[in-house]
């Protein structure tokens, strides 16, 4: 191979530099030439061995080799060292980029790191040959040309120049050592981390101090940290809250973009691709697509990549290059030809997303350090000195915002990414009240204003209703990076219950986040804390991002403001009331604060509107600590409100040191209020001690919010009493808002006392939802949300804290205890790890049922899981969006759309005939299935009907929209693929055809439909015994219930129409039900994934039903239901949704319908997959068919071919029976979780030993030593008589004539007996309760 120098054939110029480093070289002995300039001659060797490929380089080499270079071509490089190692190394970097010793604005900063590890040595030799790659081809290729160009490239050859000088070529598992720096500290378990603290010190890994410093610097946008030890690209995070070892995936927000990323790498790597390195000591170790998430890979904490982009601006993905560590450098050569490509490839991706600057907008002025936001994506960025970012993204549609202190945001909705060059987006922001105005000369300055001084609300007036909507649409409109507008229900005359959310992320709920609420005017003649809270709005709006309290506030805390819970009585309540009723009262003359379930006293008075919003309210989020604000008085009061005597005493909740804590908070902050002497004019002898009070103490209140929040929730709320007069004049508004504003702040602040933390599957690491916590010596609990965390307000102290959750360790086995100690200040972390247990079938002590759990069983369990927990369906739900258009369609275009799903997707669906209606309309089923014409007994099977009664057609388009949903999604959605490869759906869309024929639109009463063309009501049609019966049933009911005998169906949802709600067997009276709990709650499954239903206000003549759920019979009782059928005959559970009041609405409302039924018909084939499942056979390990399985000791369900079983059951502790003719009975418990998918169990079956109920040999020795005394018996007689019979005396003879058949007739009896005895040992022609069972079973 030629030179380095020679192969770049330049003319004069290089012929100059070739004898001027030729002079240089001989000269240097004879003279005096400083040592870094000696270096810099004699790199002109190690200028060839780059291209030779034949070697390492050592430190000193690669030193020479860059200072070369970096002085060759100084106009597109420079070099620098950002620090030194523990020996006093360098830690060398080299510049890339046109004008490299100068920053400029519009280069977007990528880096890569190699040599990390000091044995893992081909990351080393390839960036210092993709150093010269890039500089020997800059202005040749147009395709480096414009990368270096653009971009900001820094290259770090080794970050460990220590270790690589330990370590020895050919060492291909690194036992020679040097993969940990000088002080044998591995540093990529050095970085801070966020799920643990990490213990290094700071002396022993300067590399990494060096490397954290260089990372908040400069900004990065982009990186590549490059190892050895296997091929693989390797994306955040590594590791997880649980740190299980393996197989635990650590999602980041920017999860897809992460995949993205390291595809682009391992895509353009000739081995990584495959996704198989084959290395000799892993042999078998797969990477799909040749990529893998950190910690489902193996657990890493103290990692690099994480700190970059948790800390940094930076992406950073791991390259894993090569199976043998140091390999020799023979090797070398291939592997720069295996990484070139893909080192470049990913370089580009720093352009891709959405770029631009940020601006002060009177002046021009660059904003650095403003933040970057994207909507949905909970990670941000921030601006360079310059007031350019770069945010990566992958192509869509974003809302983009930028937030800066003392600016007001800025939104920019729908941007557009595409694929390739960034998406050019500029912001120009406004500073609040003359923030960054430009400097005057410093003698002309003003006097100087007090530091971080908040802006104070302009807005002091008394708001009416529409006053009130129209401020709170600006401010949400106004700053939509932190205020998002909602209402939770109406008011009885139809006013919208608004809620103002305020934080960082308004719109969902960010695990570890606590949930704050203020709730004011319940009594609407009370309107100080009205207006005080829209005061609070525009206060932290307007000092976001500015004052540090409240941006701190915002930040950490989710501040749900409530201004008005009786919007109906303010209108009507008249200013200058001092101490009145008018307006107190709902518009139904109800005082809500005595309207709530009362835990002392029995509320008869009709739950209003307004209180069954609030309390579905508070149901849906995991508040913490709310206050409700009153008027009358100045005083904060705290539970209890009254006791079980109703009379005038102090009534101690076991919170009582925690409310009188966060109610001081309060008072104390308010001039007035804590010195205890209110309204003096209006109640003279009135006098709380710090003015806080225990609310029964002061007078009974029964059917207050407070106390039902404290009972029913997480949640701790107070009252506070803002004033003595109700309505006062809106002159007088400033002087409340000065006197309380430092009070509603102070009181936020109370949230984050306590303990807080997460409670953690120790198996996977995900949060459990709804798990206990308890505090020893307080008996309150509270419990975690959705994503397993929690917070427990409590004073300082010590306490012993236990977490508890269904499914997993129990309290008497292996309770998880822990002792925390509070501070006086802040909030202590205290993260719970469970274990779910479960018994064995023979009784012993629990043990993990997933510890020998097949690979592909904890994929889909994790699967099933993702779903079941947080956002999991809703994020389905939004990825996967399609173009419908709906339409009422009747019973031929019906039957056209079934058969064009069938053309269109003939893998996935398969059309049957049930058979046909009374005028000859077929009874459709299409089963969507990955597989629709072969039997899979081991999947769960589930039942959507629609169109029982004809009137009510909103079903039927409901669930063809849902079967063409899940057809045009498989292959594209990777989710709803997976659903339908391991479910079978059968959808009924319409079982009465005819009735749908008559019915018209626009008829939300009209029975005209309702029943078939015989008059026939078929939901009181479907009987299983005859005697019921007293006419045979109708064509449509009989398709249906033959196709429920089939059995083998595991859940059943039929959608109706007349009401809003979710109802569970029975419709027939006063029939209980076995399994109430499990078929309660799988209708609550649905009615809470549905956006109204679960609030439980039906709209409909019904009222309020609680949570939206409501056992049929209490609907509307009657026999023959579809559902009752289900569960008694087809041994399978069935709710019946009742989709909305109107029967037969508009073909407009059918969209709205469809988005608000979709999450909760998705939930339903997640549901499916939960409950207990698995096999029954019997010792040789043969399946046997037709077991039973009697769960809990009542619901009977039986095995099919294969002997597979799947039965759904509430979340819990649940005992199964197996019976099989032949066979031992078998007992097992098991445990359901409410987000994990069903374990497999095997049930293996002994033979039935016992005969009459004794054991088999006791009964066999017996029948055998009867049968042998008879035998004995009967020879004995015989001999007898023989005996007589031949002492013959003359004259006398015994007379026979047919000797030889007496004898065969005595044989015949003799056997006869035998045989009988025989009979009776192994055959019981008794028939026991089981056998009955099994033949009614048989005959149904």
């Amino acid at each position: 191979m030629a030179t380095y120098l020679r192969e770049h054939r330049h003319t004069a110029p290089k012929l100059c530099v070739s004898l001027f480093v030729f002079l240089l070289f001989v000269v240097v002995p004879i003279t005096a030439l400083r040592v870094g300039e000696a270096r810099l001659v004699r790199s002109n060797t190690a200028a060839k061995e780059v291209e030779d490929h034949t070697k390492y380089y050592n430190y000193v080499q690669m030193t020479r080799l860059l200072k070369f270079m970096a002085l060759k071509y100084s106009h597109i490089a420079n070099l620098s060292s950002i620090g030194q190692s523990v020996q006093g190394r360098e830690l060398w970097v080299m510049r890339i980029t046109k004008d490299p010793n100068a920053d400029v604005p519009g280069k977007p900063k990528c880096k890569y790191v190699g040599n990390m590890h000091g044995d893992e040595t081909i990351s080393r030799q390839v960036l210092v040959y993709l150093v010269d790659y890039l500089l020997t081809r800059y202005g040749e290729d147009p395709r480096i040309t414009e990368l270096v160009t653009s971009t900001d490239i820094y290259i770090m050859p080794s970050m460990n120049p220590d270790g690589f000088e330990r370590s020895r070529e050919g060492d291909c598992s690194g036992d020679a050592g040097g993969r940990s720096n000088a002080r044998n500290v591995d540093l990529n378990r050095s970085f801070p981390d966020q799920f643990d603290k990490i213990n290094v010190q700071q002396e022993d890994i300067p590399e990494v101090t060096a490397v954290i410093k260089w990372i908040l610097e400069k900004k990065f946008v982009l990186s590549g940290n490059l190892h050895g030890g296997t091929v693989v690209a390797s994306y955040p995070f590594d590791d997880s809250a649980s740190h299980v070892m393996q197989g635990y995936y650590s999602r980041s927000v920017d999860d897809n973009l992460f995949k993205h990323l390291a595809l682009t790498y391992a895509k353009n790597h000739p081995v990584m691709r495959t996704g198989e390195p084959k290395c000799p000591d892993t042999p078998d170790e797969t990477f799909e697509d040749g990529i893998v998430n950190g910690a489902k890979w193996y657990d890493v904490p103290g990692g690099m990549q994480d700190y970059n982009y948790l800390n940094g601006n930076c992406l950073e993905i791991t390259m894993e290059l090569s199976c043998c560590k140091f390999p020799p450098a023979s090797e070398l050569k291939k592997e720069w030809d295996y990484n070139r490509e893909s080192l470049i490839a990913y370089l580009e991706q720093v352009h891709i997303g959405v770029r631009g600057y940020v601006k002060e907008a009177t002046n021009g002025t660059a904003l650095p350090d403003v933040r970057i936001m994207v909507a949905g994506i909970n990670h941000n960025l921030t601006t360079a000195q310059f007031g350019d970012y770069y945010r990566l993204l992958l192509p869509g549609t974003y809302n983009v915002s930028a937030i800066a202190t003392g600016y007001m945001s800025m939104t920019v909705v729908g941007v557009q990414v595409v694929e390739g060059k960034a998406t050019e987006l500029n912001f120009t922001l406004m500073g609040t009240s003359g923030a960054n105005e430009s400097s005057t000369p410093q003698e002309a300055r003003p006097p100087a204003q007090p530091e971080h001084q908040p802006i104070q609300p302009q807005d002091f007036r008394h708001h009416h209703y529409n006053d009130m909507e129209l401020f709170l649409r600006r401010y949400s409109n106004g700053f939509r990076s932190i205020a998002h507008l909602y209402s939770i229900g109406k008011s009885a005359e139809d006013r919208e219950l608004y809620v103002m959310v305020i934080s960082d992320n308004p719109t969902v709920h960010e695990p570890g986040e606590p949930e704050f609420k203020y709730i004011a005017n319940m009594h609407g003649n009370e309107v100080v804390g009205r207006e005080l809270l829209l005061n609070l709005i525009e206060y932290l709006c307007h000092n976001y991002g500015s004052d540090p309290e409240v941006t701190q506030l915002v930040n950490t805390t989710r501040i749900h403001i409530m201004p008005s819970m009786n919007p109906d009585g303010y209108e009507i309540a008249r200013e200058g009331d001092v101490r009145g009723y008018t307006g107190r009262n709902n518009s139904n003359n109800f005082d809500l604060n005595r309207n709530f379930p009362d835990q002392f006293t029995t509320i008869t008075e009709p739950r209003q509107p307004e209180t069954i919003a609030v309390m579905n309210w508070l149901k849906s989020n995991p508040f913490v600590l709310s206050a409700n604000l009153h008027g009358g008085s100045l005083v904060v009061n705290y539970p209890y409100d009254d006791d079980k005597q109703g009379r005038t005493e102090y009534s101690k909740c076991p919170d009582d040191k925690v409310f009188k804590q966060v109610a001081r908070a309060y008072s104390q902050e308010n001039a007035l209020m804590h010195k205890g002497h209110p309204c003096e004019d209006l109640y003279q002898s009135e006098f709380f001690e710090d003015g806080i009070t225990n609310g029964a103490n002061w007078y009974n209140v029964p059917g207050g919010m407070q106390d039902w929040n404290y009972l029913n929730t997480n949640c701790f709320e107070v009252t506070i009493e803002l004033g003595c007069v109700k309505y006062p004049k809106a002159q007088h508004l400033p002087l409340y808002w000065d006197q309380n504003h430092r009070a509603l702040l102070q009181y936020i602040h109370q949230i984050h006392r306590g303990v807080k933390g997460m409670v953690i599957d120790i198996k996977d690491g995900t949060g459990i939802p709804n798990a206990t916590i308890t505090v020893e010596e307080i008996d309150h609990q509270i419990t975690t949300h959705l994503a397993g965390d929690y917070w427990r307000l409590l004073v300082p102290g010590t306490y012993h804290l236990t977490a508890s959750a269904q499914g997993t360790t129990r309290m008497n086995d292996l309770c998880v205890k822990i002792y925390a100690t509070v501070p006086e200040e802040g909030v202590e972390l205290v993260d719970f790890r469970l274990t779910r247990m479960r018994s064995d079938p023979n009784g012993q002590a629990p043990m993990d049922p997933r510890a020998t759990q097949d690979p592909a069983e904890e994929v889909f369990q994790s699967f099933i899981k993702d779903l079941s927990l947080g956002q999991g369906l809703e994020q389905l739900v939004q990825s996967t969006v399609t173009e419908s258009s709906f339409r009422y369609r009747r019973y031929k275009e019906l039957s056209e759309f079934l058969r064009g799903l069938t053309f269109n997707f003939p893998k996935i669906t398969s059309l049957h005939s049930l058979g046909q209606s009374v005028e000859y309309r077929t009874i459709w089923a299409l089963e969507i299935s990955n597989k629709p014409d072969e039997p899979e007994t081991a999947e769960p099977k589930i039942r959507l009907v629609g169109g029982i009664h004809g009137n009510a057609p909103v079903g039927t388009e409901l669930l063809l929209e849902f079967a063409a949903f899940l057809c045009i999604n498989y292959g594209k959605n990777p989710t709803i693929t997976r659903l339908i490869n391991e479910t079978r759906i059968v959808i009924l869309p319409s079982i009465n055809p005819d009735g749908r024929e008559l019915a018209r639109e626009k008829q939300c009463t009209s029975t005209v439909g309702m029943t078939n063309t015989h008059g026939k009501d078929l939901d009181t049609d479907f009987f299983g015994n005859a005697s019921q019966r007293v006419v045979e049933a109708q064509p449509e009911t009989r398709a249906v219930m033959d196709l429920i005998l089939e059995r083998g169906f595991t859940l059943s949802v039929a959608l109706d129409g007349g009401s809003l709600l979710a109802t569970y067997p029975y419709d027939k009276p006063v029939q209980p039900v076995e399994n109430e709990e499990t078929l309660k709650y799988l209708a609550n499954v649905y009615a809470r994934n549905h956006p109204k239903m679960h609030l439980g206000d039906t709209g409909c003549s019904m009222g309020n039903i609680p949570d939206g759920v409501l056992r049929a019979a209490e609907r509307q009782s009657h026999m023959g239901s579809m559902k009752d059928f289900s569960v008694d005959f087809g041994h399978c559970p069935e709710i019946t949704v009742y989709t909305g009041c109107c029967l037969f609405p508009p073909a407009v409302q059918l969209a709205t319908l469809w988005a608000e039924n979709r999450k909760a018909l998705l939930s339903m084939l997640v549901e499916v997959h939960k409950g207990v499942r698995g096999v029954v056979k019997d010792k040789s390990g043969k399946p046997i068919v037709g077991a039973m399985i009697v769960l809990n000791g009542g619901v009977r369900v039986f095995t099919a071919e294969g002997g597979y079983f799947h039965a759904l059951l509430a979340p819990g502790n649940h005992n199964i029976e197996a019976v099989a003719d032949g066979y031992q009975q078998q007992r097992q418990e098991v445990v359901v979780s409410s987000y994990e998918a069903a374990s497999s169990i095997i049930i293996e079956f002994d033979m039935d030993n016992r005969i009459f109920g004794l054991p088999r040999e006791f009964v066999v020795a017996t029948a055998a030593a009867s049968m042998t005394a008879l035998v004995v018996t009967a020879c004995i007689i015989w001999c007898v008589c023989s005996a007589k019979s031949n002492q013959q005396k003359d004259g006398f003879h015994r007379l026979r004539q047919h000797r030889d058949d007496y004898e065969d007739e005595i044989r015949l009896t003799s056997m006869g007996s035998k045989k009988s005895l025989l009979s009776n040992e192994f055959q019981d022609e008794s028939e026991s309760d089981e056998d009955a069972l099994y033949t009614n079973a048989d005959k149904l």
